[in-house]
Parts: structure tokens; C-alpha cells; sequence
């Protein structure tokens, strides 16, 4: 990206449009290092609202309030979710775009950026490698969807999670199983402990049951027959004999529970189904399922996306967004994910700063979207 001297590589900040969206892709206080290393920072009008960081705050670090046209001229854009078809159109051509592509999701998105040659980083597709982690912002974001669906649960649940002694009487701690432990999954068995419930855990990849234990919590071991671990840590789609072996054997364990957490997801897959609707029957009246797969199809063939039901008396929470009910923390850590991706990906020079080769570097040649 050629720049003369003097001129400043701009970076534009988007408001984001998705309904019951509220974080914002860059923060006042990312936004003062980005000054300070000599970009030139736009931020659209009320940008970070619903985050709860006002246009004042961004512009005490030196940002410039802008409409949102002047945010897509910039060199660099920065969304949470992918730009529209309209937003695009806007875009100068050869600019760089770093947001969640949702890649899976064929609508015309890929083929109307690389018609522009917008430099598109799909942040989904950050390697899983020591170096990029602290640019892996599907990873920060899952982990807050891991703490929030514990919180989901405990709201949702008309008894007490931990053990609780009282005047009037005890109470047991709750039964709390988690399906999947990926990075939301660990989170979701961290908070469940903190919060004294007695929890188990179940993932088709063998070598996690020693993390269910270093959290406290106990594995559920099934033998299916294969194992479900798959390339760069996720976990792969089991065959069908292995799938129904696998609802047979949960259904026992799964029945006994009164908050069950699933998290299993499989990329641009649809959700494997881990409770069916005769596990559902056979649950307490009461019991809550949180269904972090929801914008999948659901874990649970009963989950609703974006609706909280009440099915054969067990509570069926499928929210699709939950870093969204944490904007201010969620859009800090995204920020920041961010901006430890930009600083490989621009060089500084006697002529200001430069962009560098996105296909030299591992972690971009990945993460861009190619032809």
C-alpha cells in the first residue's frame, strides 16, 4: 500500500449493523497506541456505543468522528461481523478489511470483495499457533461465550448451582455437564466450579479429558469406537455408526443433569445433534440446556436461535451471540487481537508506515481470503 510522506495510513473504525450486535472492533484504548505509532484513526459516529465508549473518549485519544462513508475510504477497515454488500461497494479498491468473514456462508460476500481487491483477513482463519494467539480473536471471543453461558444457565435455573447450608435447610450443588471442550467448553467448566457446582465433561477428542481434570471437574469416557481429533486442535466429524453409538451412550449421563452447556461445533459444518428429544424427556423438570451451537442447528434437534423455550419442562436457552451481552470487555479483547495482528502487518519506514506482503507471513497468508 503506497503512501507519500506525510501521509498517514488511515484506519477505519465501522459501526456494526447486525441487530443485538454491540461490540465495536477497536477501543479508546487501542485507539491511543494506534495514534501513537502513527496511524490516523476514523471512528464512525456512536461506533462504540452499545459498547458503552463514547465518541468524546475516542477522540481524547485523537480519534476523528466520522460518517461511515469516510470510515469505508480508509486504508485499513475494522469490523466485529462482515461488511454488507453495500458497505463494500464503498470500500476503495486494494484496501485491507479485518473482520469475521463468517466465510462458511456463501451470499456473495467473497466474490464482491475480490472483485474490489480488498485484502480481506477472515479473522476465523487464525492459525492456532503459539505466534498467533494473541491475535486469535474467534478464541478470545469463544471464551467469554463460555463464562456467559454458565451465567445463562444459573439465571435460567430455578435452584442453586453450589452446595448451600442454611437455617432453613441445604441444598445439593447442581449437575452441571458441559459437551465439548474447546476454548468456550474450558471456560464454561472454569465458571460452573467457581460457582460450586459438581461438574462433568465430554469431548470426542481423548487427549482433553486431562484438562476436564486440571479444572476440577470429572470426564465422561465413552468408547465410540474412533476418535473425533481432527487438524490444528478442533475436532472432526465422527462417522454415522460412531455418532449413534455416541447419543446411545451420553443419553444415560445426560438424563442426570441439571444445567448440560454444549459447545460442540464442527467448521462450516452442521452442529452434530449430542441431545436428542428422548434425553430431553427424561431430564428434570426445570433443568436448563444452554446451546452454544444454536446458530448451527443446535446440539439439541429443540433448540430455537435466538429464543429461550420451555420443551417436555427443561429450559432451552439458544442465544447465537453471547460475547454480544458482554460488549465492553468482548470489543476490549477483540481490539486488542486486533491490533497484535496489525503491528505484523505494517512496517514502519523513513516514509511513514508501509504494508507489508500479506502472503511473507504465515499468520496472514492464512487468514487472508484468496481467489
Amino acid at each position: 500500500m503506497g503512501l507519500t510522506r506525510n501521509d498517514k495510513m488511515k484506519i477505519g473504525v465501522l459501526k456494526e449493523t447486525v441487530p443485538g450486535e454491540c461490540r465495536v472492533a477497536s477501543t479508546p484504548d487501542i485507539v491511543k497506541k494506534l495514534t501513537a505509532q502513527g496511524f490516523e484513526v476514523l471512528i464512525e459516529s456512536s461506533a462504540g456505543s452499545a459498547a458503552h465508549f463514547t465518541d468524546e473518549e475516542y477522540q481524547s485519544v485523537g480519534a476523528q468522528i466520522v460518517d461511515a462513508q469516510t470510515v469505508l475510504a480508509a486504508d485499513i477497515v475494522l469490523k466485529v461481523r462482515k461488511p454488507s454488500q453495500e458497505q463494500i461497494a464503498q470500500m476503495r479498491d486494494g484496501a485491507v478489511l479485518i473482520c469475521f468473514i463468517e466465510i462458511c456462508e456463501d451470499d456473495g460476500t467473497l466474490k464482491a470483495l475480490l472483485a474490489k481487491n480488498i485484502k480481506a483477513i477472515a479473522l476465523e482463519r487464525i492459525p492456532r499457533i503459539s505466534r498467533a494467539q494473541s491475535m486469535d480473536a474467534l478464541s478470545s471471543q469463544s471464551n467469554i461465550a463460555g463464562y456467559r453461558a454458565v451465567i445463562e444457565a444459573a439465571a435460567h435455573y430455578g435452584r442453586f448451582l453450589p452446595l448451600m447450608m442454611t437455617s432453613a435447610g441445604s441444598a445439593k450443588p447442581s449437575r452441571v455437564i458441559i459437551l465439548g471442550v474447546g476454548v468456550a467448553g474450558l471456560q464454561a467448566i472454569a465458571t460452573a466450579r467457581r460457582l460450586g457446582a459438581d461438574v462433568y465433561a465430554y469431548d470426542i477428542r481423548p487427549e482433553t479429558q486431562e484438562q476436564i481434570q486440571s479444572l476440577g471437574a470429572k470426564p465422561i469416557v465413552l468408547d465410540i469406537g474412533e476418535s473425533g481429533s481432527g487438524e490444528g486442535g478442533y475436532a472432526k466429524e465422527l462417522s454415522e455408526e460412531a455418532k449413534a453409538k455416541q447419543q446411545a451412550l451420553l443419553a444415560d449421563e445426560l438424563s442426570k443433569a441439571h444445567v448440560i452447556i454444549t459447545t460442540a461445533l464442527i467448521p462450516c459444518r452442521p452442529a452434530p445433534t449430542l441431545i436428542t428429544e428422548d434425553v430431553v424427556k427424561r431430564m428434570r423438570e426445570g433443568s436448563v440446556i444452554v446451546d452454544l451451537a444454536a446458530a448451527n442447528g443446535g446440539n439439541c434437534p429443540l433448540t430455537e436461535a435466538d429464543q429461550v423455550v420451555n420443551r417436555h419442562g427443561v429450559i432451552l436457552v439458544g442465544h447465537t451471540n453471547y460475547p454480544a451481552m458482554m460488549p465492553s470487555d468482548a470489543s476490549a479483547f477483540f481490539a486488542k487481537n486486533i491490533a497484535n495482528l496489525i503491528d505484523i502487518m505494517v512496517d514502519k519506514t523513513e516514509d511513514g508506515l508501509v504494508l507489508k506482503d500479506l502472503a511473507e507471513d504465515e499468520i496472514t497468508a492464512a487468514a487472508v481470503i484468496k481467489p
